[in-house]
Order: structure tokens, then C-alpha cells, then sequence
């Protein structure tokens, strides 16, 4: 079924949440999951957006021409409320929650609902968490909440077991490469190799075709774990230092380091499986002809542990001088 929503690669989520519209069954509680920029953050304003829009065709929703949906572009919606993190810790504080909350059970001002978009769940924990249980349970009738998680791991049974859970897959390559064509301009060789670069992430790879800081940032991000490779001991508890100053930036990073060693592994195993950074193949080839496969596994997992030590109260500066001790030396 075609449909006007900005939303590309989930046509099937669209067309179950415009079903529920167009029979008058929506939920009060949402939760959209799926790996980070996969289009999470797109699909809910999409989603917000038809709720409240004024066109009296359903299936024309959002119009993108009535006062609504105009607010909602411009970013000014009076009647949606959106989460913050917390500048220091990165957390979703449970004073944050608690406060919208209480927003969220006002009457709505402008629209036909309130709605409240929670980003980034995964990072509010377990008494964080049960700050919206009340809403949950007892919604005001005009009331939506939607929230967007990674992953569900780290969301209470609680919370899913009251919200329309949604799981956005990672996208077929030639879909992303045929979307930055024929919706963004994108030359089609570029558009191949974000594709193949973006692991199915919808959301990165436009993100990455309107903007080429991010692939340079990237490129950055690749040369350091490289880099890394051929340090000393000492060189490497210098950048451990460094990298536990900037918690936030952290979890990007590693997971960028995690492609990297799981492409390292299909080859050293000479997996028919492509990698993933096909920009990097030469670099990937060189040191997968230096290390041998367990070295390349012990990395990879202990990236994957990193990654999940970044969720709890660990010491970050142990946890990546660790992290540089397990990573062989090429």
C-alpha cells in the first residue's frame, strides 16, 4: 500500500499504524525499537503527525498543510512533549520522566492529543523506568506516549507488556541504495557504498548522503581502532585517558569498532559473507593476514562487553584500558 508518510524501508510499520488509525484502534503506548538511527526518531514524528492532523480523510494524514502538521514540522507543536538526557551522564533521569509525566496529563492545548516522544529508553534505568508505570496503567484518555529503545533488553517487562511494541529491521541494501537515488539525488555509486555501509540503517545512511562530516568522522573513528593496532602498551592507556573523558561519544565509537572487528573475523574465517566497511577492505585485508582468528573473536567480544558495561555504573576508564589490553597487537 503506498502512502505519504516521510518514513522509507518500513512500509509495513506504516501500513499497520495507519491501519489502526484508519479503524479508530490506537494505542496509548508505543514502543518503537531497532538498532540506533535505523528511523525510529522519523516513524514516531511521522506517526505523531497523522495523529493529530485536521485532514478529515484518514488515509491523507498528515496532510503537511494543516496548522498541526505545520507546527509539527517547524518543531513547535504545543501539545508534544520530548525527553532529554541528561547532559553529564547521558542517563534519562528519572526527574525528567517524572515531569513529563505530568505534562503529558494535561488537556491538549491545540490537537485532538497529547503526545510524548521518549527517545533513547534504553538509557533510562529500572526506578527511572517506573516513573511512567502510573501512566501506563492509567492513561488519560487523550494521552500517547511513544518510546524509542535500541533494544527492549534493558526495558522492564512491565513497560513492554503495556505498549504496541514495534520492531524496525534493519532495511535490504538495494532498498536504501534505491531511496538515495530516487528521494535524496544521491549519485548511485555513492549510494551503493552507503548502503553497504549503513548496516541496514535507514536513517544513517540519508543522513550520511546529506551530510559528508559524517563519513569523515567515521574514516576518523576506523583510523583510530587502527591505529591502536600498532601502539605500545603505554600509547594505548594514554588514549584509554582520553576516550573515558567523553562518555556520550563512547557508545558510537565502539559500536563503529565492533563492525570493524566482525569484518576482520568473516575474513580471517574467509567467510563468504561481504564486510560491511567495503571502504576499508584494503586496510581490512592487511591485517587480517596479520592476526590470527582467536585474537580477532577475544576483540570482538570484548567490544561487545564494553558496549554493555557502558549501561551500568562501571569504572570507564578501567573498563577501556581493558578494552586495550584484550585488542592484539598487528
Amino acid at each position: 500500500m503506498t502512502h505519504n508518510w516521510p518514513v522509507y524501508g518500513h512500509d509495513w510499520a506504516v501500513d499497520y499504524l495507519r491501519k489502526g488509525l484508519r479503524h479508530g484502534r490506537t494505542r496509548q503506548a508505543y514502543l518503537f525499537t531497532g538498532t540506533a538511527s535505523i528511523g525510529k526518531s522519523t516513524l514516531a514524528h511521522a506517526f505523531a503527525s497523522a495523529l493529530n492532523c485536521a485532514n478529515p480523510d484518514v488515509d491523507a494524514r498528515p496532510c503537511g498543510e494543516c496548522r498541526s502538521c505545520r507546527l509539527m514540522h517547524s518543531g513547535n507543536h504545543p501539545d508534544m512533549i520530548y525527553s532529554e538526557l541528561d547532559s553529564t551522564t547521558g542517563a534519562l533521569k528519572i526527574e525528567t520522566l517524572r515531569d513529563i509525566m505530568r505534562r503529558l496529563s494535561l488537556k491538549p492545548y491545540d490537537a485532538r492529543h497529547r503526545i510524548a516522544i521518549l527517545a533513547n529508553f534504553e538509557k533510562a534505568r529500572g526506578q527511572a523506568q517506573d516513573a511512567i508505570l502510573k501512566t501506563l496503567e492509567e492513561p488519560p484518555p487523550f494521552a500517547i506516549l511513544i518510546l524509542l529503545a535500541d533494544s527492549t533488553e534493558n526495558t522492564l517487562a512491565t513497560i513492554q507488556s503495556r505498549c504496541q511494541v514495534v520492531y524496525l529491521r534493519p532495511v535490504a541494501s538495494d532498498v536504501i541504495r534505491d531511496t538515495l537515488v530516487q528521494r535524496f539525488g544521491s549519485d548511485p555509486e555513492k549510494a551503493a557504498v552507503l548502503a553497504r555501509l549503513s548496516g541496514g540503517r535507514m536513517g544513517w545512511a540519508i543522513n550520511a548522503a546529506q551530510d559528508e562530516a559524517i563519513l569523515d568522522q567515521r574514516g576518523r573513528a576506523l583510523e583510530l581502532l587502527e591505529g591502536v593496532l600498532d601502539q605500545t602498551r603505554r600509547d594505548r592507556f594514554k588514549l584509554a585517558e582520553d576516550l573515558s573523558k567523553d562518555k556520550l561519544s563512547l557508545r558510537p565509537l565502539l559500536e563503529l569498532w565492533q563492525t570493524y572487528w566482525r569484518d576482520l573475523l568473516l575474513l580471517a574465517l574467509n567467510s563468504p559473507v561481504k564486510p560491511v566497511n567495503v571502504d576499508r577492505l584494503a586496510q581490512l585485508e592487511r591485517f587480517s593476514r596479520r592476526l590470527d582468528a582467536p585474537s580477532v573473536e577475544r576483540a570482538l567480544k570484548t567490544t561487545q562487553e564494553a558496549l554493555r558495561l557502558l549501561d551500568t555504573n562501571a569504572n570507564v576508564r578501567l573498563m577501556l584500558e581493558v578494552l586495550m589490553l584484550d585488542y592484539p597487537a598487528a
